[in-house]
């Protein structure tokens, strides 16, 4: 019975974030959405353009180091569309800049810097300082 009267007294660790922070970072998080989509669309037509034969093999080799290069980077953005989408969806369900471990609110500044994350500064830097322990 203690139990539950302490869960009761408990403050809500729910998003204090302001309507016109959700609608600041949703028209940051739009921008930048916008911006990965269009140099995804930007990579995929230089993909279909033949580059010419090449007779010498060592321009052969830099032309594909150069687009396997290009392909890592368009990689990692797609990965970056896919957080930014889920980003998106936490504004819009009022859950964003609400940390996914602990439940306490991310900083402003934290979500300026990095607005796809999902963690506090605290709980990102225990799981890094876990990771570097375990050596993944």
């Amino acid at each position: 019975m203690h139990l539950l009267q302490v869960v009761l007294i408990l403050p809500d660790k729910g998003n204090a974030m302001e309507k016109k922070d959700l609608d600041f970072f949703r028209d940051l998080l739009k921008t930048r959405l916008d911006e990965l989509l269009h140099q995804a669309g930007d990579t995929v037509s230089d993909m279909n353009d033949t580059k010419g034969n090449f007779p010498d093999p060592t321009d052969r080799a830099a032309y594909e180091a150069d687009r396997n290069f290009e392909l890592r980077i368009r990689d990692r953005e797609y990965k970056l569309i896919k957080k930014v989408k889920k980003a998106l969806e936490r504004v819009d369900d009022k859950t964003f800049g609400i940390c996914e471990k602990c439940g306490d609110d991310i900083a402003i500044a934290r979500l300026k810097a990095r607005p796809v994350t999902t963690q506090c500064i605290e709980c990102k830097t225990k799981e890094e300082a876990l990771e570097k322990a375990l050596g993944l």
